[in-house]
């Protein structure tokens, strides 16, 4: 049975607030099947890599500054409800993992076959620059566009405008997204899984966005539950962000992709959007509750559409107004 099945078949048997069973820690020797987290997906950062400086253009990759000079939109901008979204430039890069499942199973004590799916790796070039948002969509900015609270009375949450709003499903997320972009006359939507993991890695080839050393995570990320420094959803951007400017690309919360998920074997090089149909949709991130294998760039988690949970949440992707028009 592949992982992916076996991630499936554990949703099944979700409970109140946890799942039983489901994720990296289940596959760990020291977890508890019967209380074992939401678990599975990536991080990365080029060892020594600045972080971005305040300002409209400080601390800005290159290639940033290239895609705001082709696309003429600007670097970043901040919409109606107070998000800010910063311009991701076209690019291509390697996606999928460098260590085959044998390396990485020996590196975390995991079982080989739970690092399948994150291979082969592969060539993607993504030909299209696009707005993503430099933190995970807040309770705030939930509540003023749906009017709604779903993480009230859940597990594991604390509750606030700056928290990152948890417990929706891909299909409340699709929806917010539907409700902003008729709000706003643009064409808000969830990132990709390529452009996801490109926009994490901002140029970066290690397993996090800021090299290979685990032992600095908790500067990047809320996670590993007691573990690590996570033990219930946080705010977003109190961590270091990557070198495009992005927070919690690793951690806090799993975050919505807009595919069905496939097998890499079967995706394209320009533009892969996933399959055109499918039972589970990605996740992708790792969460506060996540162990290190979960939060590199390169892992990947699936999960039904119309599932929610504690540690599962999103963040927008925008189109530039040039393109959205074309």
């Amino acid at each position: 049975m592949n992982i992916k099945t076996w991630v499936t078949l554990c949703l099944a048997t979700v409970m109140t607030a946890s799942v039983a069973g489901c994720g990296p820690s289940a596959e760990r020797a020291d977890a508890d099947p019967a209380t074992a987290p939401l678990d599975a997906a990536p991080l990365g950062v080029a060892e020594g890599a600045e972080a971005p400086g305040e300002g409209d253009t400080a601390g800005l990759s290159p290639a940033q500054h290239e895609a705001t000079k082709a696309a003429a939109v600007p670097v970043d901008i901040t919409n109606s409800i107070g998000m800010k979204l910063v311009l991701i430039p076209a690019g291509e890069f390697m996606m999928g993992s460098g260590k085959s499942p044998e390396a990485l199973a020996a590196e975390f004590e995991i079982k080989a076959g739970y690092f399948e799916d994150e291979h082969p790796q592969h060539r993607v070039r993504l030909t299209k620059p696009f707005y993503l948002g430099n933190c995970e969509v807040t309770q705030g900015q939930w509540e003023r566009v749906m009017g709604t609270r779903p993480w009230s009375d859940i597990y594991y949450m604390k509750e606030g405008s700056e928290y990152a709003a948890t417990h929706v499903s891909w299909e409340d997320a699709v929806a917010f997204c539907r409700k902003l972009s008729a709000k706003e006359g643009k064409e808000y939507r969830l990132p990709t899984e390529a452009e996801w993991e490109w926009a994490c890695r901002a140029g970066t080839t290690t397993a996090y966005h800021f090299g290979d050393d685990g032992s600095r995570l908790s500067d990047y990320a809320s996670w590993g539950r007691l573990f690590g420094n996570g033990n219930c959803v946080d705010l977003v951007g109190q961590k270091k962000p990557n070198p495009w400017g992005l927070y919690d690309m690793h951690g806090n919360v799993w975050e919505w992709c807009a595919d069905w998920f496939d097998y890499y074997v079967n995706s394209p090089v320009e533009d892969p959007q996933g399959p055109t149909n499918g039972s589970i949709r990605v996740a992708r991130g790792g969460s506060w509750e996540s162990f290190a294998e979960n939060l590199r760039s390169a892992h990947r988690g699936a999960f039904t559409p119309d599932y929610r949970h504690y540690a599962l949440g999103f963040r927008l992707a925008l189109v530039p107004a040039d393109e959205s028009s074309k």
